[in-house]
């Protein structure tokens, strides 16, 4: 997977440990600490910064694949198409919460393609929307 090099999958795999101790790949990105925190306020329910509990080495390795997976030289995936959905959202911050939103995401993968052992598909939900356009 483009983005994710030896390093990050080494550094995944070990702090992981043991893919089944998750019920759901998306208690993955809780325990990395790249969940915004909640804080409830009478019927506000304001977004804050990211929790960053869990390790802080994988965490800053998962950014910094997220960052190549945004940049102008990542590679054409539904990750970066909805990352940069993200970024065109606007806003002050909108770079970085995607960059954020983007690792949180590619955690998630990770989990899901080391617990099932699926090939990755970078454009599943490309390829899909090109097949059913041709079938038509």
């Amino acid at each position: 997977m483009k983005g994710v090099g030896d390093l990050i999958s080494l550094s995944y795999v070990l702090t992981l440990d043991d893919p089944r101790r998750f019920h759901r790949s998306r208690d993955v990105g809780g325990f990395l600490g790249l969940r915004p925190k909640r804080r409830d306020s009478g019927e506000s329910r304001p977004q804050l910064r990211i929790t960053k509990e869990g390790d802080p080495y994988l965490r800053k390795l998962l950014v910094q694949g997220a960052q190549y997976i945004l940049g102008w030289r990542g590679p054409e995936t539904d990750l970066r198409r909805w990352g940069l959905k993200l970024v065109a959202r606007g806003g002050k911050n909108a770079k970085k919460r995607a960059v954020v939103a983007v690792a949180r995401k590619l955690a998630l993968l990770l989990h899901r393609l080391w617990i099932t052992g699926q090939p990755y598909e970078p454009l599943r939900h490309g390829r899909a929307a090109s097949s059913s356009s041709v079938a038509a």
